[in-house]
């Protein structure tokens, strides 16, 4: 239902699970099995109900994955650069994403898996927020930076430990996973925003999502602003009106929403 499905179709889906349901059979299969059967009732609602796995498409490197925060951060009015070289107080640094709005200024760190079960333990905290401190040094001796707010992020795919989010909660370093902040996690950036990554499309080819990646493409919103992004990886009519009316459905249904 929070892919948009109602009552009834969500009902229906889930009585021809339940009939197919075996011993032993693993979460994914149920999964695979759920997301066939909603493709069938409706794409864009499939498109929604993939986007934890959709997420884990944006590699295999984690480049896409920093742009892709970086929109979401752009969406809550962050002005914000990917890939950039800060010079730390000792060291250069390379950090994957700087936000800045008013007088806040983030270092934020992407951490991205593509298989599920991983945890992110306290040692990656431990090591962004070395490197953070380096970085806020240096900021702090910027004109016009003393009195801003600074602050580290370490924003995950997947989940961290119980013990990285207290050292985070300590150590007043944002943590965002899928789901933690309660609330507030990736997920809920993306509901909220109704930027859907490219990969979460079911009319592309796991090549032709590579192909949007490598150029650099990671949000179904630019596409729909722009069909010659899909003429550009080489699909053409009647494909391409097919993979344009699911992201013009997805975009638009989040709208309606």
């Amino acid at each position: 239902m929070r892919s948009g499905a109602n009552s009834a179709q969500a009902d229906e889906v889930v009585s021809e699970v339940m009939e197919m349901l075996v011993e032993g059979m693993s979460t994914r299969k149920i999964y695979k099995t759920a997301f066939r059967l909603l493709r069938n009732v409706s794409r864009p609602m499939a498109a929604r109900y993939k986007l934890k796995h959709a997420i884990m498409e944006l590699g295999p490197s984690g480049f896409p994955f920093e742009q892709f925060v970086g929109e979401l951060l752009n969406y809550k009015g962050y002005k914000t650069q990917v890939g950039v070289i800060i010079k730390g107080h000792c060291v250069n640094h390379e950090v994957d994403v700087i936000a800045e709005k008013d007088h806040h200024h983030f270092m934020i760190e992407c951490k991205f898996h593509n298989r599920q079960g991983y945890v992110c333990d306290v040692k990656i905290p431990l090591y962004i927020q070395s490197r953070f401190l380096d970085v806020e040094t240096s900021w702090r001796k910027l004109d016009g930076h003393a009195e801003k707010f600074h602050q580290g992020w370490v924003v995950t795919n997947t989940r961290f430990s119980d013990d990285a989010a207290q050292y985070g909660k300590c150590m007043n370093l944002n943590l965002v996973s899928w789901d933690y902040p309660q609330n507030n996690g990736l997920k809920d950036w993306i509901d909220g925003s109704g930027l859907h990554p490219v990969t979460c499309l079911t009319t592309l080819t796991q090549k032709e999502k590579q192909m949007l990646l490598d150029k650099k493409i990671v949000l179904c919103k630019t596409i729909h602003h722009n069909h010659s992004a899909l003429q550009s990886i080489g699909i053409k009519s009647p494909r391409l009106e097919k993979v344009m009316e699911e992201c013009e459905a997805l975009c638009n249904e989040f709208t309606l929403s």
